[in-house]
C-alpha cells in the first residue's frame, strides 16, 4: 500500500488534518479545509473512521492503519457489542427465539446486526476516500462479511430485540 490518509478532526480549531501514513508508518500533517455542509451520513462516516483510528491508537500495541488487517477489524467490532443496546438471547435463555420475551433475562447487550453493517460499510467507504486501495481494504475482507453473516444469522435465531433508552424493554421485530 503506497499511502493511506487518515483524517482527524481537532476539537480545539474544527479543521480537520490530513495524516499521510507511508509504506514505513511515519505520518505527516497537511492541512484541510472544513466542508460548510456535509450530510448526517458524512458526518457519521468521520466519526466512525476517527473511532476506528482512535481504536488503532489505543490497541496494544498501537497499530498503523497501513498495517490494519480484517483481524484487526473484527477485534474492533467485538469491542464495540459492550456499548450496544440490542438484547440477544443465548441458546439456554427461555427466552430463546421468542419475539417478544415476556420477561428479562440476564443474556447479553450486544450491537445489532443492522449497526454493525452499516459501519463497516461507512468505514469501507471512509478507508478508500483516505487513500487505501480497495483490494487492500481490511473492512471488505472475507473474515468481516462472514462475520456480519454469522451475526445477522444467530440475531435472527435468538428474535433479538432493541432496548430502548430510559425505559429498560424495547418492542424488536426479531427480523434482520
Amino acid at each position: 500500500m503506497d499511502s493511506i490518509r487518515e483524517t482527524h478532526y481537532s476539537s480545539n480549531c474544527g479543521n480537520p488534518s490530513l495524516i499521510d501514513v507511508g509504506n514505513n508508518g511515519a505520518a505527516s500533517l497537511a492541512s484541510l479545509s472544513s466542508p460548510t455542509t456535509s450530510s448526517r451520513y458524512e458526518n457519521q462516516k468521520r466519526r466512525d473512521w476517527n473511532t476506528f483510528g482512535q481504536y488503532l491508537k489505543n490497541h496494544k500495541p498501537p497499530l498503523s492503519l497501513s498495517w490494519c488487517s480484517g483481524a484487526h477489524v473484527l477485534e474492533f467490532l467485538r469491542y464495540l457489542d459492550q456499548f450496544g443496546k440490542t438484547k440477544v438471547h443465548t441458546q439456554i435463555c427461555p427466552f430463546y427465539g421468542l419475539p417478544n420475551p415476556p420477561a428479562s433475562c440476564p443474556c447479553p447487550l450486544r450491537q445489532a446486526w443492522g449497526s454493525l453493517d452499516a459501519l463497516v460499510g461507512r468505514l469501507r467507504a471512509a478507508f478508500e476516500e483516505n487513500g487505501g486501495k480497495p483490494e487492500a481494504n481490511p473492512f471488505g475482507a472475507r473474515a468481516v462479511r462472514l462475520y456480519l453473516r454469522e451475526v445477522r444469522d444467530m440475531q435472527s435465531k435468538a428474535r433479538y430485540f432493541s432496548h430502548k433508552s430510559g425505559t429498560g424493554t424495547g418492542t424488536g421485530t426479531g427480523t434482520v
